[in-house]
C-alpha cells in the first residue's frame, strides 16, 4: 500500500498508510533505489510503498520510493552528501527575523537559490515583526529588494497574530515546509496556526543570540488551521517543520553558475566586454559592475553573490 512519510531518522520512519494506520517502518534491504545519493534516504513528504508486518500491524517495511515531484535539500559537510529536508512541496517558506536572532539576509539568498534549483516556489516570511529592529532601515531595504525582484515577502508575528491570516490562506490545502536558522520561530508559527498542535519552542542562546535546536528532526503535520485566524471551519494544511539550520550550503549547482540564480544579474550575463570569461570582480566593461555602480543591482546583493561564489569555489563555508 502507499504510505506518506511523516518523520524518521536512520532506518526507522513513521509512515501514514492508505489503510489509515500509522506504522513504524524500516527500509527493506536498508537501501532505497534512487537516481541520487542523499545523506538520508527519506524525508517528510515522501510517498513510499509499504508492506505491513504480518505479526504486528503497526509495523512495516518500506519496499519502494514513489518518484518525487521535487526535493529540498542542503549540503551536509559531515556526511559529504546532500541532506533531504522535505519532498513533494507546493511552497517553501523561508523564515527569517529582523532581530532575535540577528537578521541574516545572505542565509535567505542561499535558500532562494536552492529553491530555484529545486523548482519550488519560495515565500519569505519575516517573523517577530513586533520586536525591536522591525523598522530598521537596512532590514526594510533588504525586504523591499526581494519584493522588487519578484519574491513574495510576508511580515508576521506568531506572538501577536499579525499576518497569520494571509499565511494561513496561502498554505491551506497545500504541502509546505518551514525552513530557517535556529531561533527564528518556526515552531511558534506552527503553534499559532494550529493551537492543538503544540511544538516545543526554545529560548535564544544569550551568549550568541542564536536559537537552540528545539526541532531535532523534520516532521510533517496535518494542521487544523485555527478558525480565529481563517474565519472558517475545517481549514487544513500539511506543514513540514524542519530542524533549525545554522549553515546552509548549496548543492546541485556549480560556482560559475551562481549568477544565473540572481534575477537582477541573469539578463546581463554574456554582455560584458570579456563575455562569459568575465569574473564580474574587476574587469573594465563588466555589465554587472556597471549595474552595481548605477544602483540597478544593490551592493548588498552583489556582496551576497561574491560570498556565495567564493565559498563554493574555495570550500571555505561561512555560517
Amino acid at each position: 500500500m502507499r504510505g506518506l512519510v511523516l518523520t524518521g531518522t536512520n532506518n526507522l520512519f513513521t509512515c501514514e498508510c492508505d489503510d489509515g494506520v500509522i506504522r513504524q517502518c524500516s527500509i527493506k534491504g536498508k537501501v532505497i533505489k534512487t537516481d541520487k545519493k542523499f545523506y538520508n534516504p527519506l524525508a517528510p513528504g515522501d510517498f513510499v510503498e509499504v508492506e505491513a508486518d504480518s505479526l504486528d500491524n503497526e509495523k512495516g517495511q518500506v519496499i519502494n520510493l514513489i518518484p518525487r515531484t521535487n526535493t529540498f535539500a542542503r549540503w551536509n559537510i559531515k556526511g559529504n552528501a546532500p541532506q533531504l529536508l522535505a519532498s513533494n512541496l507546493d511552497y517553501l517558506i523561508l523564515v527569517t527575523t529582523p532581530n532575535e536572532p540577528p537578521f541574516r539576509p545572505r542565509f535567505i539568498d542561499r535558500e532562494l537559490i536552492q529553491a530555484d534549483v529545486a523548482g519550488i516556489t519560495p515565500i519569505i516570511v519575516c517573523n517577530k515583526c513586533d520586536v525591536k529592529g522591525a523598522e530598521d532601515p537596512d532590514f526594510l531595504k533588504r525586504i523591499n529588494t526581494w519584493e522588487e525582484l519578484g519574491y513574495k515577502v510576508m511580515k508576521v508575528s506568531a506572538r501577536t497574530g499579525d499576518g497569520l491570516k494571509e499565511l494561513a490562506a496561502l498554505i491551506e490545502n497545500k504541502k509546505t515546509a518551514l525552513v530557517g536558522q535556529s531561533g527564528v520561530g518556526k515552531s511558534s508559527i506552527v503553534n499559532a496556526l494550529d493551537s492543538t498542535c503544540i511544538q516545543r519552542t526554545g529560548e535564544l542562546s544569550q551568549k550568541y543570540g542564536r536559537g537552540q535546536h528545539t526541532t531535532t528532526k523534520g516532521t510533517l503535520m496535518h494542521l487544523q488551521l485555527d478558525k480565529k485566524i481563517t474565519g472558517k471551519e475545517n481549514s487544513t494544511a500539511d506543514l513540514i517543520d524542519t530542524p533549525g539550520i545554522r549553515r546552509f550550503i548549496l548543492h546541485e549547482i556549480e560556482w560559475e553558475d551562481v549568477a544565473l540564480y540572481f534575477p537582477e544579474m541573469k539578463p546581463l550575463l554574456g554582455q560584458c566586454k570579456f563575455g562569459t570569461s568575465c569574473s564580474h570582480l574587476h574587469e573594465p566593461g563588466c555589465k554587472i559592475l556597471e549595474a552595481v555602480y548605477s544602483g540597478v543591482i544593490t551592493e548588498d546583493r552583489y556582496e551576497s553573490w561574491k560570498r556565495i561564489t567564493h565559498e563554493m569555489k574555495t570550500g571555505d563555508f561561512d555560517e
